[in-house]
């Protein structure tokens, strides 16, 4: 049995463990690890399977992530007839310098060409993401890429910094001075270059990193881990939480199949939220959004409401009936809130 069938038949086994444990599901997300490599037949049968296990509403959202690469006009013609109606494409950049620095597999032609195909085929929801903070990468060229995007008129933008994670390789060039990330002022200069570019063409600047073109464009994917919603994650390292509880799944994908194959799900961890940790939680994830969060969260604390005069005077929330929200200059120091106000 090859790898992809195993990952398939052990996917499918665990969403049958978790059947009837969550409400309806309003939105599917099939990503990590880009399943746009999966061929027509594997996807068709996962889809099956995710629509017979789980309670799907009439308008859910089923996204699919897709690598430049893995776009062809034969593929995007099938992919909405195996259920899907967003996708969203890891361009990452529209720069060859900037795509060798990432090893991506796409290089600045091929992306432009995905880009054609998806906007002349039957989707309507086309998400994009995009990389600053690249080693050589400048707001000028950065600001190119992202308005060559816009001449597609995405109705999601995701503009992240580029993170590094120990154990990576950019991890080790980082360590032997190969590379080195952006301070806090050179973050706040792209990160306002992208909020202003697009907030300039229309979009919504809904949470530190996402963009819509309309509200009802809004990733309902993302919206699940900002607003403490329940979510279910399936496969070797996903996350899933519901009702203070969270848990996730072992990474290794060998440990993976082999726990479901002897019908134990893959947990490798779990946690049970206090009701304190729930507040901060809430307080960290709805101020990376523009809906803020309830000021009921910071009630009943002298300090907490000192702190946030002295943060409506500097411009950095403000108040709108029951909430408090972020600010664009609120964004940049959107992990400090939460310490500022508690």
């Amino acid at each position: 049995m090859s790898s992809a069938e195993a990952w398939l038949g052990a996917v499918q086994k665990e969403v049958r463990l978790y059947q009837g444990e969550f409400g309806v599901f309003d939105s599917i997300y099939l990503g990590g690890g880009t399943p746009s490599v999966l061929d027509d037949r594997r996807l068709a049968s996962l889809m099956d399977h995710l629509r017979g296990c789980l309670l799907l509403s009439s308008d859910a959202e089923i996204t699919i992530e897709a690598n430049p690469d893995d776009i062809s006009p034969e593929r995007i013609a099938r992919l909405p007839d195996l259920g899907f109606n967003r996708i969203s494409l890891g361009v990452q950049s529209l720069d060859d310098d900037d795509l060798r620095f990432l090893k991506r597999r796409h290089d600045a032609r091929q992306t432009l060409r995905a880009l054609e195909m998806v906007r002349g085929s039957a989707f309507r929801n086309m998400g994009v993401d995009l990389i600053y903070g690249i080693e050589g990468q400048t707001t000028a060229r950065f600001l190119k890429t992202l308005r060559r995007v816009l001449e597609f008129s995405p109705e999601h933008m995701s503009c992240y910094q580029l993170t590094i994670e120990s154990g990576t390789p950019l991890a080790a060039m980082q360590a032997e001075g190969r590379f080195d990330p952006l301070g806090e002022k050179r973050e706040a200069e792209f990160f306002l270059l992208a909020s202003t570019t697009l907030e300039d063409h229309g979009y919504v600047h809904y949470e530190i990193s996402n963009f819509a073109k309309e509200t009802h464009h809004i990733s309902r994917h993302n919206s699940k881990y900002w607003h403490h919603f329940p979510y279910l994650g399936l496969g070797p390292g996903a996350h899933s939480f519901k009702e203070g509880s969270r848990w996730w799944n072992v990474r290794s994908v060998d440990e993976y199949c082999r726990l479901l194959s002897s019908g134990k799900r893959p947990v490798g961890g779990s946690e049970i939220l206090s009701s304190e940790q729930l507040r901060l939680e809430a307080l960290y994830l709805g101020l990376r959004t523009r809906d803020g969060v309830d000021l009921d969260l910071i009630a009943g604390n002298p300090t907490s409401r000192m702190a946030l005069e002295d943060l409506i005077e500097a411009g950095i929330v403000g108040v709108s009936g029951s909430k408090l929200v972020p600010t664009r200059k609120g964004f940049l120091v959107a992990d400090s809130l939460p310490v500022m106000l508690s």
